[in-house]
């Protein structure tokens, strides 16, 4: 352990427990009195309406996660700003057309189905079938040919004589 070894050539034998010990403690006590963060609102509902928008909500930084899950900067900003807007008395549907207008349907975890969308709708299961078609044609074509169209296998043996 690092912790032991730099403890031994600072100190002598019979120190090393008492300092390892030590420094044990300095490291773990913090965590004992750590505590969760409280809410961010005083109202519940709020906060709960809140946290389901942001679970709709993808993090532009992070981009694989929701701006509820997200600790970048910017997640933590629209969630602040998500918050002031429902103060104020947005629905739900108002917030998300801001965020939709300010940011494109890419935000959005479940875009909608449109014409600028259809190819994040779509796109892997065509890129799917069409990898599954070529696959297909390489292996018919492969089948077709005759053993002696292939090159043969060598073997690196050493066949050196032993000395």
């Amino acid at each position: 352990m690092l912790a032991e070894a730099l403890v031994a050539r600072c100190f002598g034998r019979p120190m090393r427990r008492i300092a390892t010990a030590a420094l044990l403690a300095v490291v773990a006590v913090p965590g004992a009195f750590a505590k969760d963060a409280p809410p961010a609102s005083d109202d519940p509902v709020l906060e709960a309406r809140m946290l389901r928008i942001a679970e709709e909500l993808r993090c532009l930084v992070c981009q694989n996660q929701t701006i509820a899950d997200s600790h970048a900067d910017l997640a933590v900003d629209l969630r602040r700003e998500l918050r002031e807007m429902l103060q104020r008395g947005d629905s739900d549907e108002q917030v998300v057309k801001y965020m939709t207008d300010r940011y494109g349907d890419f935000v959005l975890y479940r875009p909608p189905m449109k014409a600028t969308t259809v190819l994040l709708w779509f796109g892997p299961g065509v890129l799917l079938v069409g990898g599954l078609a070529i696959l297909f044609v390489v292996l018919r074509r492969r089948s077709r040919l005759a053993d002696d169209q292939f090159e043969p296998e060598e073997l690196q043996l050493d066949e050196s004589p032993a000395p």
